[in-house]
């Protein structure tokens, strides 16, 4: 597949292969056994500038494409896809929408930290009633002087313990469905902002969740993201460009297990040979890298189509529903 990268992109990958065997896969194992988020190589990766791969430079980011955003996902998810994921919300789900929505006020105070790596961000639209079903989320934000105030509970928060920047969908209309929904930029120091416990999850514990609670919080009115009703655009918006990232994080989940896979048939012996001798192994081994080789080449896909400016929500979608086969 490297013959469809660029010079520039095989450069990324080889750099950020190095750093996730050097960095992460050191401590891959403990950090999941303790729920342990990964605070040092987030910084790390922030400095390398992986947190705004999209971002554009004079935004604070790295100005790569987005094929170059699905590579580094890939690579770090190979080795750990707590790390991938952290990285994958901030670029796709706070970074993106910022960069197409955020004012220049916006701009200058949260998405050049945010792609910079001196803030962290999360993304706040599913709610315990909420999900699928993005339209008929529940949380409140009513005017009041120079200010909102946000009521409602968020679900399943990616980033919510660590983060100190989220993007919250709120209702501003209660007559309306899809265009009563507004979109702001809370910060974890506002009042009546709350997190809940860290979830405990069946897998990829580094990555921390929770709950995100707004108890008549304040929010100043120079934070709606874009205009009142403009929030259920904002997170679609937001969610195309994170279905590349989440099929890239499945991805590289998928090549880490095609590679331990492959690795593990060589070594495990039965009836006097390495299994890897046997064609039922080798069918089930030549299906995975089908499999694998497919979910990439379509992700790729989808990422140019974006780095075109073309619609890439159709791709971006088959993309993740072949993450979720994979996984």
């Amino acid at each position: 597949m490297d013959h469809l990268l660029s010079e520039q992109h095989l450069e990324v990958k080889r750099v950020i292969r190095e750093f996730a065997e050097k960095e992460i896969a050191p401590t891959v194992a403990m950090r999941d056994d303790k729920s342990e988020y990964p605070r040092e190589i987030v910084k790390k990766i922030g400095e390398l500038g992986f947190l705004g791969v999209n971002t554009p430079e004079a935004m604070g980011g790295a100005g790569m494409d987005a094929v170059t955003y699905a590579i580094v996902i890939e690579e770090l998810s190979r080795i750990d896809p707590s790390v991938g994921v952290v990285v994958s919300v901030n670029n796709s789900l706070v970074c993106y929408p910022l960069q197409k929505f955020g004012s220049p006020v916006q701009v200058e105070k949260y998405l050049k930290p945010l792609a910079e790596g001196a803030r962290l961000g999360a993304f706040c639209l599913t709610e315990p009633g909420a999900g699928s079903d993005a339209s008929g989320l529940t949380t409140t934000a009513v005017k009041d002087g120079d200010h909102y105030v946000l009521s409602g509970e968020k679900a399943f928060i990616t980033n919510g313990i660590i983060a100190d920047t989220f993007i919250v969908m709120a209702r501003t209309d209660k007559t309306q469905k899809a265009k009563g929904i507004s979109a702001f930029i809370v910060e974890d120091s506002y009042p009546g902002f709350r997190r809940g416990p860290n979830e405990k999850k069946m897998g990829i514990r580094s990555s921390d969740c929770c709950m995100i609670v707004l108890d008549e919080c304040r929010v100043p009115a120079e934070n709606l993201l874009g205009k009142e009703g403009d929030g259920f655009k904002v997170a679609m918006t937001a969610l195309d460009s994170g279905r590349i990232g989440i099929a890239a994080q499945a991805l590289g989940f998928a090549q880490g297990a095609l590679e331990e896979a492959v690795k593990y048939s060589k070594i495990r012996e039965q009836f006097g040979q390495p299994i890897s001798e046997f064609q039922a192994i080798q069918f089930k081994l030549a299906d995975m890298e089908l499999m694998t080789q497919a979910a990439r080449l379509l992700n790729y896909s989808a990422a140019r189509k974006k780095d075109l400016g073309q619609r890439f929500t159709h791709e971006a979608a088959m993309a993740k529903l072949l993450r979720l086969i994979l996984s």
